[in-house]
């Protein structure tokens, strides 16, 4: 399924996160919900003056925003190019609205620069 064709969450699973966002990311919070019940994402990484690496993301899910999601990302199909990061659901459903204003605006499924770094651990 497509990030074009995601329908908003159940407004009750929506409320569980709402105290962790204001503004635009709390407006949303009602298809980034619905995208991390999903469980996964498929998508590409733009790679500055090369071709995008498309990729695969899984993660566990929970309805409570503390619980600790673990994500697990492979590249290009490859299972040496692997990665898994945890953190807590609200900050990972954080970078999952992240990528939905990066495919508004871009038209492509992709993580945020912040995120890479953090599956990276280049800020450890």
């Amino acid at each position: 399924m497509s990030l074009e064709k995601l329908q908003p969450a159940n407004p009750r699973d929506v409320s569980v996160y709402a105290p962790y966002y204001q503004g635009r990311k709390r407006s949303a919070l009602p298809l980034a919900i619905s995208l991390y019940q999903r469980g996964n994402l498929e998508g590409s990484r733009k790679i500055e003056g090369g071709e995008s690496i498309p990729f695969v993301a899984t993660w566990n899910i929970s309805s409570l925003p503390a619980d600790l999601t673990r994500c697990r990302m492979q590249f290009d199909g490859n299972a040496d190019l692997s990665y898994e990061v945890t953190m807590a659901n609200f900050e990972f459903v954080d970078f999952l609205i992240e990528v939905l204003f990066i495919f508004k605006g871009a038209r492509i499924a992709d993580f945020s620069q912040a995120f890479y770094r953090k599956l990276l651990r280049l800020d450890d």
